[in-house]
């Protein structure tokens, strides 16, 4: 990522189940990340897609590609599993220039923690603002609201899941 200044957005939820349940849950990508795959007033009824090389996400060094259109707009990014610890922790990072609307590069994470009769789940976005000068002023409006949403729809689904 760039020397733009990084911005931050959280979801925390006690779940419960073992750390190891949640673990395996969260690292299917494509569940993850299913708000995406869904057309939402968030996603402004678009939906995106997912491909996923030959290790799906299950390694670090692993390559999730995801592209779709939103208001006719081509976008998409690549990621790399940059962090991979189960059943603790796992993180990515966009690789190269995302093309987003809102939201610039970023890295993105999920740590567990055990918890009474449970675990403690948090999933994190540290982000850039896009670097196009056209889209910034969209990203500092939006971007928050949408970090925040990510987030929070990764760990809600977590919880529904159990």
């Amino acid at each position: 990522m760039s020397q733009q200044r990084e911005r931050h957005a959280e979801a925390v939820a006690l779940i419960h189940a073992a750390p190891e349940q949640i673990f395996a849950r969260l690292d299917d990508q494509r569940r993850l990340a299913a708000h995406m795959t869904k057309a939402s007033w968030m996603t402004l009824g678009s939906k995106f897609n997912f491909e996923l090389d030959q290790f799906q996400g299950h390694r670090v060094g692993s390559v999730i590609r995801m592209n779709g259109r939103v208001a006719g707009i081509e976008l998409g990014l690549d990621e790399i599993v940059n962090g991979y610890e189960p059943p603790l922790r796992k993180a990515w990072a966009t690789l190269g220039e995302p093309r987003l609307l809102v939201i610039g590069a970023y890295r993105m994470g999920f740590n567990l923690a055990a918890e009474g009769q449970g675990a403690r789940l948090q999933v994190w976005i540290d982000y850039q603002l896009p670097s196009r000068a056209a889209l910034r002023w969209l990203g500092w409006l939006l971007g928050p609201v949408y970090a925040s949403w990510c987030v929070r729809e990764m760990v809600e689904d977590a919880r529904r899941g159990f």
